[in-house]
């Protein structure tokens, strides 16, 4: 009997976890998700204002987006250099700039589609194609790198017009701004940034 109620805990363990990995969200779905919540913002922007469409944005930003990991890439070799504490506040700053940008920029409707096309696997990672078609039906190409790091897929990378790497471009910022004066500027500059696109 004992050895029936252990394999009856492994099993329902197993049921448990499977799960858990079918509720988990694939590529696709976490940019989905994140489409639905900028559309309704774009849809409701007056209502909503600046501050409103931040608040909607700014936990699925941290969820959708690994901003732990871009900060990291972000700021390159000085990273292992940083103590916890300045690495929280970068990537506390860094989410902060990402979702006030999705909150100026989406900041109205106009009949807009926000459109997933596929996925295209990539070395350890995953390409999901999106287009958002303009009002008068021109296509705006933006691709995102998702990565599975063991507890979502989450985003990585974005490409825009299909090939740009916003990262690559937010690393040569933020290097140029380390080089000069420092973390503590990196993380003012990105705070102040995200302040004023709010007002």
């Amino acid at each position: 009997m004992k050895l029936f109620r252990h394999y009856g805990f492994v099993f329902g363990l197993v049921l448990l976890m499977a799960g858990r990995a079918e509720a988990a969200p694939g590529p696709s779905e976490v940019i989905r998700t994140f489409y639905d919540v900028l559309l309704d913002n774009m849809k409701n922007a007056q209502a909503l204002g600046i501050k409103g469409r931040y608040a909607k944005l700014e936990p699925v930003v941290f969820t959708s987006f690994d901003v732990p990991f871009m900060s990291r890439l972000s700021v390159g070799t000085s990273w292992s250099g940083l103590t916890p504490d300045k690495k929280q506040e970068l990537v506390k700053a860094f989410g902060r700039y990402i979702a006030t940008t999705y909150a100026t920029q989406f900041d109205g409707y106009s009949g807009e589609q926000l459109k997933v096309d596929g996925e295209q696997p990539v070395k350890h990672a995953t390409l999901v194609k999106s287009e958002i078609v303009k009002s008068n039906g021109e296509p705006i190409q933006i691709n995102y790198l998702l990565h599975d790091n063991d507890q979502r897929w989450q985003i990585r990378d974005i490409y825009l017009a299909g090939t740009i790497s916003q990262l690559a471009t937010r690393r040569s910022e933020f290097a140029s701004i380390m080089k000069g004066q420092g973390i503590d500027k990196l993380i003012a500059v990105l705070n102040e940034k995200a302040d004023a696109l709010q007002h």
